[in-house]
Order: C-alpha cells, then sequence, then structure tokens
C-alpha cells in the first residue's frame, strides 16, 4: 500500500508542478528553512531545475528538487532562463562536478560500483531502467547531503528518462591504480572482497582504456579460479581473448579492406556486396511474412519500406527493383563472406571469432557478445548466443 501511496505522489505531484519548472543560476543549497546558514538538505548545481511550490516569500521560495526533496532556496538565484552574463557563485563544499571534464558536458558524478541498477523511480522496487558500470558519468544537478538518500541520475523531472540511485554509489572517478592497490592489499582468502574489487576494476578498464584491461583482468582471472565457476571461467577466459586483441587493433583502413567486398550467400543466392534485386529476392525467399514502414529521417535505407522474413530483414524499393539486406540470421543456408579465406557461417564459434577477428572488432562490456566490424558508411554488428553465430545485422551512419 505504501509502495501505491508513493507512486500517486509521484504522478500527482508531476501534474500539479509540470508549469512551475525554474532553474537556478548558482550554485546553493536546499535549505529546511528560510535561512542560508541554517540546516541545509543537499546541493544544488548551476543550472539545476527545479519545481516552485510557493509564492516569492520574503526572498525565498519553497520548492523541490529532482529526487522530489522539498525545501528553501534564495528567490535571487530562481530564474525561468539561464545565460552567459549570469553570475555563478560556486560552493567549495558542492560535490558535484562541473561539465566539460573529458567524461561528460554538464554537471555529473560517477558510477563507483560494479553493475549499479539505475530505476526509474526512487524505491527499491522500481523498475530497472538501466545498469550502470564503474567510471560512467552520470548527470546529477542535485545531491543530497545524506549518502542514503536518492539521487536523480539523469537531471530530469520528466518520468521517461529520470533515473535514480542510493547517492552513496556514485562520486568522484576511481582511480584505477588505487583499485588495483586495494585489490593487491586484501588477503587472498577474502574472496568476495577482491571479486567486487576485480568486478570495479574491470569495468572501469573498459571505460578508460585498452591498455588497463590486461592488468584489470589478470587480477578478475585469479578470483574466478578461487570460485572455481566453470561459466564464469569461460566468459572471462573469453574476455581476456577479446582485451588481447583490442589491445593490438588494426587500423581503420584495414578493417575496411577486409570488409570492403563482403557479400552474403542466402540459400545458395549471392548477393551483389550487399544489394540483390527485389525478384531474386522474391525467387529465393518467396513473399515475406511481414512488410512494414519505418521512419527513416537520415535517409540511411534504400527504402522506407522493409520485408521480414524468418531469418531476413531487408528494405525494398519496389519500383526500382531494389534490394538491401539489413539483417541475416545465420544457420546452415546463410553465411557472410568477406573474402575466400574469411567466411561466417553457422560453424563458426565465437572463440574461434575472437582468435582469428580479434584485432579487427570492436567490443564493450555493456553489449557481451556483440561485436562490430567497420564499413565505409557503417558497420557490421555480429551476435552471438551460446557460443555460436546468431546473426549480422548491417548499421548504417545517419
Amino acid at each position: 500500500m505504501k509502495k501505491y501511496h508513493f507512486i500517486l505522489f509521484f504522478l500527482f505531484s508531476t501534474l500539479v508542478h509540470s508549469q512551475d519548472r525554474y532553474h537556478l543560476k548558482s550554485d546553493t543549497r536546499l535549505f529546511t528553512s528560510k535561512n542560508n546558514t541554517g540546516e541545509f538538505l543537499g546541493y544544488f548545481k548551476y543550472g539545476a531545475e527545479i519545481q516552485l511550490l510557493s509564492e516569492n516569500e520574503k526572498g525565498w521560495y519553497k520548492v523541490q528538487s529532482d529526487n522530489f526533496s522539498e525545501g528553501y532556496v534564495e528567490a535571487k538565484f530562481v530564474s525561468k532562463t539561464l545565460n552567459a552574463a549570469d553570475i555563478k557563485i560556486k560552493d567549495k563544499e558542492n560535490p558535484i562536478i562541473e561539465g566539460n571534464d573529458n567524461y561528460y558536458g554538464g554537471n555529473h558524478l560517477f558510477v563507483l560500483v560494479a553493475g549499479l541498477k539505475a530505476r526509474a523511480l526512487p524505491d527499491r522496487n522500481s523498475k530497472v531502467k538501466e545498469i550502470l558500470f564503474t567510471g560512467d558519468p552520470v548527470a546529477v544537478n542535485y545531491l543530497p547531503k545524506n549518502p542514503e538518500e536518492w539521487v536523480n541520475i539523469n537531471g530530469s523531472f520528466t518520468p521517461e528518462y529520470a533515473q535514480y540511485t542510493i547517492g552513496k554509489f556514485i562520486g568522484e572517478r576511481p582511480v584505477f591504480n588505487a583499485l588495483l592497490k586495494n585489490f593487491d592489499q586484501l588477503d587472498v582468502t577474502a574472496i568476495s572482497e577482491r571479486k567486487t574489487i576485480g568486478e570495479r576494476i574491470v569495468e572501469l578498464a573498459w571505460n578508460s582504456d585498452v591498455s588497463k584491461l590486461a592488468p584489470a583482468y589478470q587480477r578478475y582471472f585469479e578470483v574466478v579460479k578461487q570460485l572455481n565457476d566453470p561459466k564464469l571461467i569461460a566468459e572471462t577466459d573469453l574476455n581476456i581473448a577479446i582485451a588481447k586483441g583490442l589491445a593490438k587493433p588494426k587500423t581503420p583502413e584495414q578493417i575496411m579492406a577486409l570488409c570492403k567486398k563482403a557479400e552474403f550467400i542466402l540459400k545458395g543466392q549471392k548477393t551483389k556486396s550487399l544489394y540483390l534485386t527485389q525478384k531474386e529476392l522474391e525467387k529465393t525467399f518467396g513473399k515475406p511474412i511481414k512488410k512494414a514502414t519505418i521512419s527513416d529521417d537520415c535517409g540511411i535505407y534504400l527504402s522506407n519500406l522493409f520485408y521480414y522474413y524468418p531469418d531476413l530483414e531487408v528494405s525494398v524499393d519496389e519500383k526500382q527493383n531494389q534490394a538491401e539486406i539489413i539483417k541475416v540470421f545465420i544457420n546452415e543456408n546463410n553465411k557472410l563472406v568477406l573474402n575466400a579465406n574469411s567466411i561466417l557461417d553457422h560453424s563458426i564459434t565465437e572463440k574461434a571469432f575472437i582468435a582469428k577477428y580479434g584485432t579487427y572488432i570492436g567490443a564493450s562490456i555493456k553489449t557481451p557478445h556483440y561485436y562490430t566490424l567497420l564499413l565505409g558508411d557503417g558497420h557490421f554488428t555480429i551476435e552471438f548466443k551460446d557460443g555460436k553465430l546468431l546473426s549480422i545485422e548491417i548499421i548504417f551512419y545517419c
């Protein structure tokens, strides 16, 4: 029942104050009363959005912050607009970091823990909207003084965009070498702590540069072997192979040369690069099980009309008798031929793919088992599932 009441309050509050949004044109604090030397609840950074809950009361407004905390701010700092002429008074004790620090353009902090769940509401039972990683920057305009309180880490009142986490999980960006030192100082029998820090080290390495991946996985693999979990050992072994490939990348020119003459073989039918005629398509696959018109504001596809088959997605220009391959599900009938010595078919395992193409691919810890191969105006996205090649999608750039 409490959760139900909270959601009702959240919706009601958003509706009531949706027209009363203003910004703060200076660093300031959320005070518990109309007194700028008294108790305060948290820190606002310049540009923070607020909602007014009262009229101007002798130079003060009662306001609501983006995490639904209520308190008072000085009226002189409240404005409907922000501009270059604003005199920004900085609060030296304010922990929120200003933008443009090579990580994020606006006010922000960083994720301090591995696999942080960003929730739709400030409620531990709320929907998880995103999983964040150690070292990820997050937008923060208001930070409660109490680290156990919720923080809006998307800087938006709009429910569609707002995300929340507990304040103690964000702060200054972790220092990679300091984490390594913390790990190395732990007793080898402290397996749980070593695993926790090991996960943070790996995520931070992915969020830094590829040269840090080798020492990160060296530590993490020590713990994985202690846990003796076959699945975790296999995953880590694969990630170590990926890290080795990323550390010695081919040049963009070399990667594009590999993919320059790529063509699919679909049910024995060779395509011309990524294209075939509509007649060839229907001769090979028959009528599509579904047709749909998609929005293509960038004009990156051959046509807005898409044909869908069980193992193929194609953009089709019926008037011009042309078809452009968008996605192929790999099976015994379908394969991608990069060249005579480089064929991606249903027999290639993820481990073998990494061993052969590890220096050519792009990879991310946030999308495991997905890899990219650069094309001139886009890239192949290559997906594996359960160690087997599942699909190849062509992503064009806008």
